[in-house]
């Protein structure tokens, strides 16, 4: 049997199929890089909550606390010999289950859902979640050599926690603009 000597038509093609493959690949990574943040019990959780906006964000924030409250953990217990890791990757975790709360905000939004009680609790959880990370960047009793491990993804998480608030509070306003207009409307005979 003989072998064809390929064409650059073929060659072509083989790359094309290559990129294609790769570009499908890509969004299964990052669909278990999110995974990753979730147990299996929570992804049930939200599976079940997928048409009710203000079940789904309550746990996504507590999900995020969750996340919060491991990284205190980490950062309090002596037997943890690499702690710059360790609060990196805690930290990291609650970064994803916030942002994966941030997208269904953005969602639910999209869809004209009225989220006007849960942006409350989402709001003030983005205050405590400020507060703890706050209090984490200015921790004195760290390492400079351990906060070189997640100083960039804190000052990330800070800045993600300051954008997100400031949106979650806007869109709560303009809902309830909108709210009054509408009762304004029901009301002019």
């Amino acid at each position: 049997m003989r072998l064809r000597p390929r064409t650059p038509r073929m060659r072509t093609r083989t790359a094309l199929a290559g990129c294609a493959l790769a570009l499908l690949l890509i969004p299964s990574g990052m669909a278990q890089h999110q995974r990753e943040a979730l147990t299996d019990p929570e992804i049930d959780q939200l599976r079940d909550t997928a048409m009710d906006a203000d079940l789904r964000l309550k746990l996504y924030v507590q999900f995020a606390r969750a996340r919060l409250v491991a990284l205190e953990k980490v950062r309090s217990d002596p037997k943890i010999t690499n702690r710059g890791q360790e609060t990196h990757d805690r930290l990291q975790t609650f970064l994803d289950v916030y942002d994966e709360m941030d997208d269904n905000v953005d969602t639910y939004v999209g869809r004209k859902s009225d989220l006007r009680k849960v942006l409350k609790t989402v709001i003030d959880a983005d205050n405590e979640f400020q507060a703890k990370i706050r209090a984490l960047k200015d921790a004195a009793n760290t390492s400079k050599e351990e906060a070189t491990q997640y100083e960039f993804l804190l000052s990330s998480a800070l800045e993600t926690l300051d954008t997100s608030s400031q949106d979650h509070r806007e869109i709560l306003a303009e809902q309830e603009e909108a709210a009054k207009q509408k009762k304004k409307e029901k009301v002019k005979p």
